[in-house]
């Protein structure tokens, strides 16, 4: 009883960090967006955000991430799985997070010399006589550089999920005379889809919100809700608009959340043997 009394002080600054930084910004942001270029109370912000313009925008930053995250997961899992098979797999696993440690400016401004004209990926076309193309400033330079920052955050959850499954359950369906494909089907992507749920989250939501690789990577030729934002409050300085934008990727987000949130109940998870 004591305890369960003195609880909630201990609870405090964890309460206080949530309702400074996280409740407060959101609030603020919420509150940004009934105003216009004037400062007077308006929802002319949130028509304008349902025009062609927003929402080919908001179209565009979902397909860009849904990108990104398709890739991602098509390279991460299968790494994933040879990782948790190989002898040494924390420290591969470590190399592949290393990095994630490097600045997001260093690494962008390096995929600048390696896609430019000169670059290393040039040279390598022109040795294999298609001669220089112009890889920089385009959705493919866009898409490869944020799947290449995004991947370690793809990798670690779905690694952990992997090594945590029970081996026996493979044994045993295999013991049964399911092929490889069927045990993947419906053992090991079922009991590791938390995993893939999780990865999902961290690798789709950032990429909604990308601004500096459109911009340094896509030469502004991507335009994202991230980027849309930055100009918003940076370029017109129309803080109301930017913060309307705001509140929508906030709300998607939260809609995305509560989709690849896990749902197990009774801390099981069903396989399907059929």
């Amino acid at each position: 009883m004591e305890n369960s009394s003195k609880r909630p002080i201990y609870l405090l600054p964890y309460y206080l960090w949530i309702a400074l930084f996280v409740i407060t910004p959101i609030a603020l942001v919420a509150y940004f967006s009934f105003f216009d270029l004037s400062g007077n109370l308006t929802l002319e912000n949130y028509r304008n955000f349902f025009t062609s313009v927003y929402l080919r925008m908001t179209l565009s930053s979902f397909w860009y991430a849904f990108l990104i995250t398709l890739f991602s997961i098509l390279i991460a899992y299968p790494t994933a799985y040879l990782l948790t098979k190989t002898k040494h797999k924390q420290l591969w696993l470590l190399l592949i997070i290393i990095p994630s440690w490097i600045n997001l400016l260093l690494k962008t401004y390096a995929f600048i010399g390696i896609f430019g004209l000169y670059g290393p990926a040039n040279q390598f076309l022109e040795f294999l006589g298609i001669g220089q193309q112009q890889i920089l400033f385009t959705d493919f330079s866009f898409v490869f550089v944020s799947v290449y920052i995004f991947i370690p955050f793809m990798i670690l959850p779905i690694f952990n999920s992997l090594d945590k499954l029970n081996p026996a359950l493979i044994d045993a369906s295999r013991d049964l005379g399911a092929s490889s494909w069927t045990t993947f089907r419906r053992i090991i992507f079922p009991l590791a889809i938390g995993g893939v749920k999780s990865g999902v989250q961290a690798v789709f939501i950032p990429a909604l919100s990308l601004f500096m690789i459109t911009r340094l990577i896509a030469g502004n030729k991507v335009i994202t809700l991230g980027t849309a934002i930055e100009q918003q409050f940076l370029v017109t300085q129309n803080w109301g608009m930017g913060s309307t934008i705001a509140v929508f990727l906030i709300l998607f987000m939260f809609i995305i959340m509560m989709l690849t949130g896990q749902r197990d109940k009774g801390g099981t998870t069903n396989v399907k043997t059929k």
